[in-house]
Formats: structure tokens, sequence, C-alpha cells
């Protein structure tokens, strides 16, 4: 064992020499380490509401973000069109209506366009002018959505001027495809932001969530004329996958606070309504009515699922056109605000996403996580996860929960349901951090730190930035941001939370063995994030535990630990850091 370590000590001393040479811009290493009692006061830094002398570009808040979003999504259309079409002709067309500010075709069940008015005003121009179909035998139900169905009234006049109409992907790439851009990657800095790149959410993607939400809040004013149906999670948050499913709630706190305007003088005048038992009885009749109007009425909603005794009931139904499997729920505000949180952590710092997307899609390659029901880590516990590391970073690449708290003042003061959800909405008052290290740094010591984080004893918590005492046995305790005494990841089993610790130390040790200059394209040789992809690095995990008595995770943590106290490690010849596997 101390030979192998010996050697592998000597290839990464020369590998970082020879990085150092071939690409310093790419290999630029910071000394890490976990933030300690003298550091933790350069929390400041990485927070200061001051905005400092930085020349940067503003940033949005979340709720501006989802206010421009909205109303974009109220002036924009749906339709199937045929497949030979003349783009020149469908444009002139509809901008008989009104000026179109943008659009954009992709293919789902068929060949969809989705077109942005200039004014809401032209919306309502094409619908006036716009039939219900006749069905012959069958019965049209009459409803006037902005989802419209084009036809062409003589096809072969259109035949002869039509031409290839370029549709945006709504799909991540191949696993092949993925895997190839990987390898052809300058560095591993590379590979997480061509992941990242590869896998985001891309603008049409997010126009059309927008738009479906806004499809669905057409349905829903029926019966709530002023309600708002907002999208949450992964499609707002930043951290949203292509193929994604869409979470969205039915906001009807947004009547209330309309009419509470309409008040005056020395009487109060309320409307009169149904009383029911409880505010859950109050959601699973409104959801149960929604779900039959989406069932029944709702253009491309099919599958439709009303699931009212789940903790949070809700209704699952998918969207043909736009291909997303929807989750509708109502009111729920929290789960906007940790949206928007993560919108701000994500928004802080450029490496975050990227190491995010890595770490996200190293789990389900490994079957980490599953998008099924069951004992797996979430993406949300990863997300999490990778928070909490970074807020561990010497010094904090992200501040704490806290901290943005005490940034906060009286406009960002939110208390939702009796839990405290205020935090600074601003971000260009939150300074940046001056942390620089590389995200292939990060990548490594992210395996390693949660490779051998106490997780038997120790509770995560972004909140604090800090491990604290479990409260419970679970095996893995994350604590909710906002609802503290829920355990986000209670549904973890022991055997799921130690495959993830196994498969940690051992991609941690996959990336501390490879030479840092990787393989020559020509050699077909993955390395970096590629390598840590390969199925076969889960099936060496379990092959190894079956032939030897010590597990791999155990030989890899010693190996490890080694490699640390070994004094070639710590200083060169000039007393200077050269490779450091601290968490």
């Amino acid at each position: 064992m101390a030979a192998r370590a010996a050697g592998l000590l000597s290839r990464l001393s020369m590998c970082t020499q020879r990085s150092q040479v071939l690409r310093p811009i790419h290999r630029r290493l910071s000394c890490p380490g976990t933030v300690t009692a003298d550091a933790r006061g350069e929390q400041q830094s990485s927070g200061s509401a001051e905005t400092g002398s930085e020349d940067r570009t503003p940033k949005k808040r979340f709720s501006e973000v989802q206010k421009e979003r909205r109303e974009q999504a109220q002036r924009t259309i749906l339709i199937l069109c045929p497949n030979k079409i003349s783009e020149k002709k469908f444009l002139k067309y509809l901008s008989q209506h009104g000026p179109i500010n943008n659009h954009f075709f992709f293919e789902s069940f068929g060949l969809y366009a989705v077109v942005e008015f200039c004014q809401k005003e032209s919306v309502a121009s094409l619908q006036n002018l716009t039939r219900t179909p006749s069905m012959g035998t069958e019965a049209a139900i009459p409803f006037r959505s902005r989802f419209f169905n084009l036809k062409l009234k003589n096809s072969s006049n259109e035949t002869s001027e039509q031409s290839c109409i370029p549709c945006c992907n709504q799909s991540p790439p191949s696993s092949k495809k993925l895997f190839e851009l990987l390898c052809d990657a300058e560095s591993i800095d590379d590979q997480l932001n061509t992941l990242l790149k590869e896998l985001q959410l891309t603008e049409e993607n997010t126009k059309l969530r927008y738009l479906t939400c806004s499809l669905i809040e057409d349905i829903a004013a029926a019966y709530f004329p002023d309600c708002a149906v907002r999208p949450f999670g992964s499609s707002v948050n930043s951290f949203g996958k292509l193929g994604c499913d869409l979470d969205m709630f039915l906001d009807l706190d947004e009547i209330g606070k309309f009419n509470a305007h309409k008040t005056s003088g020395n009487f109060l005048m309320e409307f009169q309504v149904k009383n029911v038992p409880s505010e859950r009885i109050a959601t699973q009749k409104i959801l149960s009515v929604i779900g039959e109007c989406l069932d029944n009425f709702g253009p491309g909603c099919v599958g439709v699922q009303k699931i009212l005794n789940a903790r949070c009931p809700l209704v699952r139904f998918s969207h043909q056109a736009s291909g997303f499997q929807c989750d509708l729920t109502t009111n729920n505000r929290i789960a906007l605000k940790s949206s928007e949180l993560l919108y701000i952590y994500g928004a802080l710092d450029s490496r975050v996403r990227a190491l995010v997307f890595s770490i996200r899609c190293w789990a389900r390659a490994h079957s980490l996580t599953s998008s099924i029901p069951g004992a797996w880590i979430t993406n949300f516990s990863l997300t999490m996860m990778v928070i909490f590391f970074l807020q561990r970073r010497s010094p904090p690449i992200l501040p704490t929960l806290d901290y943005l708290k005490t940034l906060a003042d009286a406009e960002d003061k939110c208390i939702i349901e009796g839990h405290n959800c205020t935090f600074i909405c601003d971000l260009n008052r939150i300074k940046p951090s001056q942390n620089t290290e590389t995200l292939e740094l990060l990548l490594k010591e992210f395996f390693e730190y949660f490779g051998n984080f106490a997780f038997n004893k120790n509770s995560i918590n972004i909140r604090q930035g800090r491990e604290q005492n479990k409260p419970e046995p679970s095996p893995l305790h994350i604590q909710n941001p906002f609802e503290t005494s829920l355990n986000i990841s209670k549904n973890v089993s022991q055997s799921q939370l130690q495959k993830f610790v196994d498969l940690a130390r051992e991609s941690a040790w996959i990336l501390h063995q490879e030479d840092k200059d990787h393989p020559s394209p020509a050699s077909n040789q993955p390395w970096g994030l590629a390598a840590l992809l390969l199925p076969s690095v889960a099936k060496r995990v379990s092959h190894d535990k079956k032939k030897r008595k010590k597990p791999a995770s155990e030989r890899i943590k010693n190996l490890l630990e080694s490699i640390k106290s070994s004094p070639e490690n710590s200083t060169n010849t000039n007393g200077k850091r050269t490779v450091s596997t601290q968490a």
C-alpha cells in the first residue's frame, strides 16, 4: 500500500509540474480547506451587503424574472402546424394580428410553433377569427384556448415553397454524444462547463415551460379568474435539466390581494363562499375540480391522475404538445421560495451550477438517483450537499442562509405558514466570493469530503453552513432550509447512502490517480469527468467487495489518508503546496 501511494504521489507531482507548463490557466490550483473558526469570519467578505466597486452587470431579482416570463407567456400562442409549411407565409399570416416579437419551432407529436406577439391584443384578435373544428360523427368541446391547430386550405400550393424549418431541440444529448464531448474537452474545468452547456434548459425550453403554465392558468381561471399558475422547482431555479418535469402550483393568494385593494370607507364587503373543515380538504376539492377540467376540457392534457391523498395533494398529467410531465399543486409558496433561494445561489458564482450538474449527472450514471420514488438520494438533496460543501470552503464560495437573512431589509421579510423564509432578494447587494479554486479541484474535494463525512452522527445544514448533530436516526439527514424540523432526505436508506459513500471515495481515488495530462483523443481513453461516468466504476466497487475482506471504500480511504500525511504531498522543494486532498 505504501509503495502504491508513493508511486501515485510521484505521478501526481510530475503531472502537476507538467500541467503548469502546458496549461497554466486550466491547472491553477488554490489551497483548499474547511472553514475554521478564524476563516469563518471571512463569511462576511462573501456576503457583504455593500455593492463594492466591482464593475458587474446588474442581476435581475427572481421575482422580476418570474414577472417578465409570465407576461411574455400571456402574449404567446402554441400552434400545431402541418408538416409542409412555408415559414415566411406562416409569419406573414400571423402578422395580420400584430407584430411578432419572436418565434421558434419544435417537434413533439408533430411540428409545433411557439409565437410571441408584442401585445396581448394580438392573441385576442387571432382568437376572434379562429373557428371551432367540425368533427363529423364526434362532438368538439368549444374551448377558446391559446393552443391552435393550423391547416392548409390547399397543400399542393405550399409544397413547392416548402423549405426545411429548423427546430429547436427540447431533449438532452444522447449519452454517447455527451461522452464524446467530454473526452474532447481541454481540461476537467472545460468538461464540467461543457456538460452544463449541453444539459441546462435552453431559452426556448424555458419559454415553453412558462407558456404551458399559462395555458393551464387559462383553464383554472374559469373557476378562479384572478389566479396564477406559477412554475417552481427545477424549471425556474437555474438547475433544471432538459427533459425534467414541470412542477407548477395554482396560486390563489393573488385573489385575496386583489380584493383587499377594493375595500374603502366603513364597509367591508366579502364574497359568499363555501366553507370546509380544513385547508387540506379545500386543496383536495380545488385540485379535484381542476383535474376534471384538465381531463375533459384541456387541449393536449392526457393521462390525468388526481393524487389527492399524498402529503402534498397534486394533479399529475402529461402535456402532450410540449412533452412535459406536469405536477400541479396549490399554494405551495414555500417551494417557490426554495426555488428563489437556489436561483440566488446559482447566480452568485458560475462554478455552482457547473458542479451541481456534474454531480447530478455522476449520480444518475451510477443509479444513485432515480425518476421513480424510493430510497434513492434526490437531486434536491444532492444540490443541498453541493451548496453545503461550497459554504465550507476557505474562503467560502457561497454564504450561509442565515447570513443572507442578516442582509435582508423590510421588503425581503417573508413568513410562510409560520416559517421564517426571509433572505436578501437583491443579488446586486451580495458581494462575490474571493475564492478562486478551480472546478477540477472542487470536484475532487467534493468526493473526498463526502467520502469521509460522518453521516452516522452529523447533519447537513445550509442555514448555518456547518455540521450539526443529527436530531433523528435517519441514515442521511439534510435539514430543510425553511421547514427546519423536516429532513429532506428521510427517504434515503442506509444501503443507498453507503453506495454513495463508496462511489464518492472511488471517484476521488480515480481523479487523484489519473495523470494531469489526459490521454490524447486518438487513444480513445476516457479521462476526468468522462471516466467517472463509466458504469464500470460502480461495478468495480461491488466486485471488489465480494473478492476482498476489506471494502474498496476503506482501502481508498486509507490510501487517501496516507497521501494526506505524506510529506512529499504537503510541500515541494520550495516549501509550497502542490497537491492537496483536504476537504
